[in-house]
């Protein structure tokens, strides 16, 4: 188990070694272990990405101190990139779509951030087309853009995946990972497969989603009220290569509602609706495992909590199913 054990100067010392916990709704002959990212500063694994792109994008000479970072983001990302600018004398500026967490919005704000709200068709696509219009405005600005940048794998690679591997002594059966941007999937399983080769790599995403194409899997385009993870364009990301995936999970919204409110009541995990639709995916990973009807080198399931329930309770998270869904 990683954890902090001597003072910190800087906030951003505390970023990542977060906890790695089984989950007590494992089938018994292989557990689930989640990693625990609330325990992040900004309370979300994009600490790690905001931290570790900022930091490189200075080490490159591709901006300096002073100067404005503008990124699209739907909010933990903004709040990670914010954390981390404040700590590396930057500007952030967020392009943020309408329909996503208020309370993401007033934590960028109380971060320094600008927010730049954004309400034209097009998704995260149509926003980072705006991002880079406003970057061209300032006079030392850069669009990190993490659906691109191989620094948002880079950040797994060298700190998530490392952390898992050494808290399970390398014996990771299977990685169950929501799909994004791709690179926290991408990040921990390039980091665990340079020490078991063949572990099984399991994507996520929710019912409506149309990443698993990029797989060659069938799927309905469909709304969905899960944060976080998700497309409806799958060429939205570059950061995800189908031939480092083994296989592409959907869950339905009312799955993961009811896993976030499980999670909550029986085992004290607070986490948000991606959380709930890897603790869906992982479970039945490790149940198939358990019945061999899926291979693994180990019989251990991996997955990710990105983020904490607190930042969605204005969405009736904790609700009931219509209620978080709108529709009562």
């Amino acid at each position: 188990m990683t954890t902090h054990h001597t003072p910190k100067t800087s906030v951003l010392d505390t970023i990542g070694e977060t906890p790695l916990v089984e989950l007590d709704g494992s089938p018994g002959a292989v557990p689930v272990y989640a990693k625990l990212e609330t325990f992040n500063p900004g309370g979300s694994v994009k600490d790690r990405v905001g931290k570790h792109i900022l930091e490189e994008l200075l080490d490159r000479g591709k901006i300096a101190p002073g100067g404005a970072i503008v990124e699209p983001t739907a909010g933990n990302t903004g709040i990670g990139m914010a954390i981390a600018a404040t700590r590396l004398d930057l500007e952030a500026v967020f392009v943020v779509p309408e329909g996503f967490s208020v309370e993401k919005e007033r934590l960028m704000d109380a971060l320094g951030a600008e927010i730049v709200h954004f309400s034209g068709d097009g998704g995260m696509a149509a926003a980072a087309q705006r991002a880079h219009e406003i970057a061209k405005e300032h006079e030392d600005a850069v669009v990190p853009q993490q659906f691109a940048t191989p620094l948002n794998v880079q950040a797994h690679y060298r700190t998530t995946g490392p952390e898992i591997r050494e808290a399970l002594d390398g014996e990771v059966g299977a990685v169950v990972v929501g799909v994004g941007s791709g690179g926290t999937l991408t990040g921990i399983a390039r980091a665990v497969r340079e020490q078991v080769p063949d572990v099984s790599v399991v994507a996520v995403e929710p019912a409506g989603s149309t990443f698993g194409e990029v797989l060659g899997r069938e799927r309905e385009e469909g709304p969905y009220k899960i944060e976080g993870i998700g497309t409806h364009d799958p060429d939205v990301t570059e950061l995800l290569e189908p031939a480092e995936i083994d296989d592409f999970v959907t869950i339905s919204d009312r799955d993961a509602h009811a896993e976030v409110q499980r999670l909550a009541a029986e085992e004290g995990h607070l986490v948000g609706s991606s959380s709930g639709a890897a603790s869906v995916a992982a479970r039945q990973v490790a149940e198939e495992i358990a019945a061999g009807e899926r291979e693994a080198p180990h019989d251990t399931v991996v997955t990710v909590f990105p983020d904490g329930g607190e930042r969605y309770l204005s969405k009736n998270i904790y609700g009931h199913f219509d209620a978080w869904e709108g529709k009562a």
